[in-house]
């Protein structure tokens, strides 16, 4: 969709739920592709890059169903996957890219990795050199440490990794390698990164522990079909708990949303700011805890964002710099360098939008400045085809004066079908 146009609103009330997290949906595909017996999942994300997942292990012979956000999938085990009969399309799908090629680097075929322009330029050295530490044969096509890549399945050993950025991705590639390794897999990060395979592969019955900020997994000989139920996407309720808290008047509670503490640093960052969030009707599922998010508008301040909490919301720092915006004061977020090598350069993408809409913003190496206060106004937002930029900027327009326009806003459906809809169903 382009030359969407969005309009400010006086308030927003009302209830809504939020698709299923988008980290979860991904790994329960994942593992149950590669379980024995049968994985029933519930709350099932049916974006664009969840849907490239379902699409991968299809073509590897793994039979899939899906009827909404219910998916069956019916496991072809540890070793079953078949060679696929052509490149696997990875769309848009980062996660899958990068966790997949853990996977693949052990079976006993050759495939290749590919994607649009956006994922072919997003950098995958850091899970090729350490898959190649574990023997995995794996290559970057074009040379330039980028998709496509080439895969030979061959057999890998254990080893223990020092990661130099907290990434689950990355963790995640190697432990799922070490499933089919010959000895223990470790991976250590500087912080914490989210955590979900960790636990759903204990839900499976992988041998996995976690120490700190190392976590380390044992070869297996099975994993067993689970049933699961998604909570839904933080990272997406995100942009509903931003415009709850800004647009004035407004009360908005957002039903089963994931509150999984590596996750769930933003509402860290609210309370930081002086935001008004409650939560209520705890409830754990499969590990994963999930609640019920009311939040009230609220006068927010500037704060700094930094360090060990930024794995925890780095999918939501374009959405807190919109609050920052709004909010009085200077707000600071460092640490955060790997937001260059999202669907975008994040850094460059939230500022250039932000500025704009009028915004007192300026980027820095590993983030970014907002003087807070500052009226916002209506303008031409370049999303850079990035979900969480385009998403981001509504949430800006709804307090600017005057309209933004957007020259594609379909990108938002690789995480969120139905955005718009939910967005409307609060204008009352």
């Amino acid at each position: 969709m382009s030359g969407q146009s969005i309009k400010n609103t006086p308030k927003l009330n009302g209830i809504l739920s939020v698709p299923g997290d988008k980290s979860i949906s991904h790994r329960s595909v994942m593992l149950g592709s590669i379980a024995q017996g049968i994985t029933e999942i519930h709350g099932f994300l049916s974006g664009n890059d969840c849907l490239s997942t379902i699409g991968a292990f299809q073509k590897m012979g793994v039979r899939i169903e899906r009827d909404g956000d219910h998916v069956t999938v019916y496991g072809n085990g540890l070793h079953g996957l078949s060679a696929p009969d052509g490149p696997l399309d990875m769309g848009n799908s980062g996660t899958t890219t990068r966790l997949i090629s853990g996977i693949l680097s052990a079976q006993p075929f050759s495939s290749v990795i590919t994607g649009d322009d956006s994922l072919c330029g997003r950098p995958m050295n850091r899970i090729i050199i350490p898959l190649g530490r574990m023997g995995a044969s794996i290559s970057s096509i074009r040379s330039n440490g980028c998709a496509p890549l080439s895969i030979n399945g061959t057999r890998l050993h254990g080893i223990h990794y020092e990661s130099p950025v907290a990434s689950a991705q990355v963790k995640s590639a190697l432990l799922l390698a070490g499933l089919y390794a010959d000895g223990k897999t470790s991976v250590t990060e500087p912080y914490l990164s989210r955590n979900h395979t960790e636990k759903m592969m204990s839900a499976f019955g992988a041998a996995i522990e976690s120490c700190g900020f190392t976590s380390s997994i044992s070869p297996c000989d099975e994993l067993f079909g689970q049933k699961i139920t998604i909570p839904g996407d933080i990272s997406s309720a995100a942009y509903f708990i931003a415009a709850g808290l800004t647009v004035p008047g407004s009360e908005i509670t957002i039903r089963n949303v994931g509150i999984n503490p590596t996750r769930a640093g933003i509402l860290d960052v609210c309370r930081q700011m002086g935001g008004s969030v409650t939560i209520s009707n705890r409830a754990v599922s499969a590990g994963e805890e999930a609640a019920d998010l009311t939040v009230r508008s609220s006068g927010l301040h500037g704060t700094v964002i930094s360090g060990s909490i930024i794995p925890t919301l780095i999918d939501e720092i374009p959405v807190i710099a919109v609050m920052a915006c709004c909010a009085s004061g200077t707000t600071v977020i460092r640490d955060a360098a790997e937001l260059k090598v999202k669907e975008s350069n994040r850094i460059e993408t939230v500022v250039s939008s932000l500025s704009a809409m009028g915004a007192d913003i300026e980027g820095t190496d590993d983030g970014m400045v907002i003087h807070g206060g500052r009226p916002l106004k209506g303008a031409f937002i370049h999303t850079k085809k990035d979900h969480r930029i385009a998403m981001a900027s509504v949430i800006a327009s709804l307090t600017a004066d005057g309209d933004n326009t957007y020259d594609d806003t379909a990108c938002i459906d690789v995480s969120y079908p139905g955005f718009f809809e939910a967005l409307s169903s609060l204008k009352r």
